[in-house]
């Protein structure tokens, strides 16, 4: 089942880069780069289906396997919550050598049993890692029962590392989530202006930016898929009127799915920037109007759209000449390719080279546009010597990219700031770029980088100091 599964995910027709494919190229399916199980820390199938289904904060997330696979991934980006803490805490069989041989089956089932005794959460997400996988366990079947006999839905997870990349694993969830969670409630209240977002997962409260702005046009958000959710809201989400996906790349199979299955006109968008965010309202509210919804709201979206904007720009205006014409390195990937152009450009900001990692042809499309056709702007991954010569060389002031390549900036003495998962900051909406603007300027204009950058006194002149205690 899982490699039928995978397969079908392969020829997901909702991908560009499938549309494009010919039907003998679509059968080979997608080229991966192959795994070995249990030496991938992080960026496997398992890891995937993990980060996606995390921030589902209310329930139980029990990972089948070995220790080592729960502590690797566990709590490894700032999804936050408004509510409940259980998602946090991490739940795992910590299979050993004995359960190899004898099986994992009888210790998930008690694992299962014990926690919902012990925490008495809506449902528990079983996750299956490469061991169990290879040695035979039926997760699945282990589930299934423990649903039955417990009456708490127990969800498999069926993405063990070896099957593919964290991508995948990102389809695999919601695979998990389309075939048990998704449709499996009725809500008692939906009404004409409800909406769901796929592949939000509120990191360092980005959601929580984003939100003031449907309740100020009235649009309720069914749910987040699945930043800040409960499972009741993801239970639900069925009877929305809208999706708004955010990366295509995470999710698309949740999308068009929900559409086939619901009829759900579904678009992709983007937080990050003034621009995009006013794209996001119009398009949402154009949609809701076509699904039934007050034509009124159209309007109401406009007049809300230029009052933000307006306070938007008044606070980023001081910041603009500080920020004119500095060059930045953005090494990031997916839908952020683009995007985050968008939000610098938008400042006066030049964007030298954007990583186009982990993005689909139509974000490549977009950031190529952003860039005026400049195609060596577009860039897939690039070699920390590369990435320090551009900085220790000047052609950029300042690289946005995740935690692992900031020492590259910091060895060539330039500013760095974080735009990936693990950033303590929210960049989504008005107020977001509001923060990005001021955190750039944070970085950039800070006074230490002129002492950093001049030369030791050693260097300039060829001599060592003199100390007063004799030469240094």
């Amino acid at each position: 089942m899982l490699k039928q599964k995978v397969q079908e995910l392969f020829n997901e027709p909702g991908c560009v880069t499938n549309q494009g494919k010919s039907d003998a190229e679509r059968k080979k399916g997608c080229s991966i780069k192959g795994l070995t199980p249990g030496a991938a820390a992080g960026g496997c199938a398992y890891d995937g289906a993990l980060i996606a289904l995390q921030p589902i904060t209310d329930v139980v997330h029990l990972v089948h396997g070995p220790i080592a696979c729960a502590g690797n991934a566990w709590d490894n980006r700032h999804a936050a919550s408004s509510g409940s803490e259980l998602y946090r805490m991490g739940f795992t069989t910590d299979m050993s050598e004995l359960d190899v041989i004898h099986g994992g089956e009888k210790k998930l089932w008690k694992a299962i049993k014990d926690v919902i005794a012990d925490r008495n959460p809506p449902a528990v997400f079983v996750y299956q890692t490469c061991v169990p996988a290879l040695i035979g366990d039926d997760v699945e079947k282990v589930c299934e029962v423990a649903t039955e006999k417990l009456g708490v839905p127990v969800i498999p997870v069926n993405a063990p590392g070896f099957v593919g990349s964290k991508n995948l694993g990102n389809k695999l969830g919601g695979e998990a989530l389309l075939d048990h969670v998704i449709g499996t409630m009725e809500p008692d209240d939906a009404g004409p202006t409800d909406v769901n977002i796929i592949g939000e997962y509120n990191l360092s409260g980005e959601l929580w930016q984003v939100k003031p702005l449907f309740e100020k046009l009235g649009i309720r958000l069914r749910a987040c898929i699945t930043g800040d959710a409960r499972y009741r809201d993801v239970a639900t989400a069925h009877r929305a009127r809208v999706n708004m996906m955010v990366c295509s790349q995470a999710m698309i199979n949740v999308g068009r799915k929900m559409q086939e299955r619901w009829g759900i006109p579904f678009f992709e968008g983007s937080f990050y920037g003034i621009e995009d965010t006013s794209d996001v309202l119009r398009t949402m509210s154009r949609l809701l109007v076509d699904q039934g919804a007050d034509p009124g709201l159209i309007d109401r979206a406009e007049a809300l759209i230029a009052e933000e904007e307006e306070n938007a720009w008044a606070a980023i205006r001081a910041y603009k000449p500080r920020l004119e014409g500095r060059k930045v390195l953005l090494y990031t990937g997916g839908h952020k390719s683009w995007s985050v152009v968008s939000a610098l450009q938008e400042v006066g900001m030049e964007v030298v080279r954007t990583s186009v990692r982990k993005a689909t042809d139509n974000d490549k499309a977009r950031a190529l546009d952003l860039m005026e056709g400049e195609e060596s702007a577009l860039v897939g991954a690039i070699p920390a010597p590369e990435m320090y010569r551009m900085l220790e060389e000047g052609e950029a002031d300042i690289m946005l990219s995740g935690g692992r390549t900031q020492f590259v900036a910091l060895k060539a003495r330039r500013p760095w700031l974080d735009i990936n998962q693990e950033r303590h900051y929210a960049y989504a909406g008005y107020v977001g770029m509001v923060e990005l603007v001021r955190q750039l300027d944070k970085a950039v204009n800070n006074p230490m980088w002129a002492t950093i950058q001049k030369d030791a006194p050693w260097d300039a002149d060829g001599n060592l100091l003199t100390t007063a205690g004799g030469e240094g």
